[in-house]
């Protein structure tokens, strides 16, 4: 390998490895200061938020990987610039155009392990601190899990327990359903058949049920059982999907499909996963550019100001279009590779001439 191309690698990863620690800690910080907040009303020890911080921490990184990217690339340029190593380069017959190739080349093979190795352990991380803190809240004693034998739900209200099992969703409606009615011995008081129940409110309407209760079976026009959940609340359950890996991921698509659940969230989620590679590179780009067409500013921090202001633009143009997706007005395929589309065609525009900055 030549000796410029190790500079310029080694350069880049620096700069990276820097802002990941800074911006590692500020996400601790804030995320240690929201688990005391929370955690104010309860006798827990320091370190149990201390702990919860750190784990909750990886997947929040994951969020903003582009912007810490586009913050890596502005660093390694400054330092070419302030120790005229640029100039030396353009001397020694390397153009700008080399330079962006070998640092998105190091982008593209940071992106694989971020995705391949990094995603599947900060989801992890995400899923055991969720199970911890929902000790801590009013949910903990409820529970909702999809998978390939329908929706499972486990509710206690009114010192009864029911476990519920429904083979489809379908509106608001569950389709298909079995109930089982528990008391606080946990002995079972009646299980209820019924194909069709309303979960509009938290007062469920259930049609036409088939009450068993001391092996002897009623029939009902409908009854009325109080919930702590409703259609709304059974689809906020599953938005939490950082909390998945790639292959969960796939899974829960398979198994939403099956119950005739949405699957919007699920394949927008598939989808960023599967263009972070183009989006981490395309920021690479994108910086580069913003640093090569501003060298000639001799304030650092404004260098930074210019990038992190197209830093918040593009997140929010990627928010517009995940929630267009989301609320189903364009395709979910479309939402996450929209943005991308249209950052990789001005950055084309950008870069015509790149090698005379």
């Amino acid at each position: 390998m030549k000796t410029y191309i190790k500079f310029i690698i080694n350069t880049f990863l620096k700069s990276f490895l820097f802002t990941i620690l800074i911006i590692l800690s500020l996400v601790f910080i804030i995320n240690l200061l929201t688990e005391l907040e929370f955690f104010k009303k309860f006798n827990v020890n320091i370190f149990f938020t201390i702990y919860l911080s750190l784990i909750n921490s990886p997947s929040m990184i994951f969020e903003i990987f582009p912007f810490i990217i586009l913050i890596s690339t502005q660093l390694f340029f400054i330092k070419l610039f302030n120790n005229n190593e640029i100039q030396v380069f353009k001397y020694s017959g390397l153009k700008n155009s080399k330079i962006l190739f070998i640092i998105s080349l190091v982008t593209f093979i940071i992106s694989l392990f971020i995705i391949s190795f990094y995603y599947n352990v900060s989801s992890n991380l995400k899923k055991h601190y969720l199970e911890l803190k929902s000790n801590y809240t009013s949910d903990g004693k409820y529970l909702a899990v999809i998978n390939k034998n329908g929706l499972w739900i486990r509710d206690k209200i009114e010192n009864k327990t029911l476990i519920i099992n429904s083979s489809k969703i379908d509106g608001s409606f569950l389709i298909d359903n079995f109930i089982t009615e528990f008391n606080n011995e946990f002995e079972v008081l009646r299980n209820i058949k019924s194909n069709k129940i309303d979960i509009k409110t938290k007062d469920w309407i259930i049609f036409d049920p088939e009450i068993i209760s001391n092996n002897i079976s009623d029939r009902k026009n409908s009854i009325i059982i109080k919930s702590n959940f409703n259609y709304e609340r059974i689809q906020s359950l599953f938005s939490n999907l950082s909390s998945l890996s790639f292959l969960e991921l796939l899974e829960l698509k398979k198994n939403y499909e099956l119950l005739n659940y949405s699957i919007i969230d699920v394949n927008i989620q598939i989808q960023k996963i599967i263009s972070y590679p183009v989006y981490l590179i395309l920021m690479t780009i994108f910086s580069s550019v913003i640093m090569l067409n501003s060298k000639k500013f001799k304030n650092n921090t404004l260098q930074i100001s210019v990038g992190l202001f197209f830093c918040v633009i593009i997140y929010y143009f990627n928010n517009l279009f995940n929630v267009l997706g989301a609320t189903e007005k364009i395709n979910s395929t479309i939402s996450v590779w929209s943005p991308l589309l249209l950052l990789m065609f001005t950055i084309f525009l950008m870069t015509s001439k790149i090698n005379e900055k």
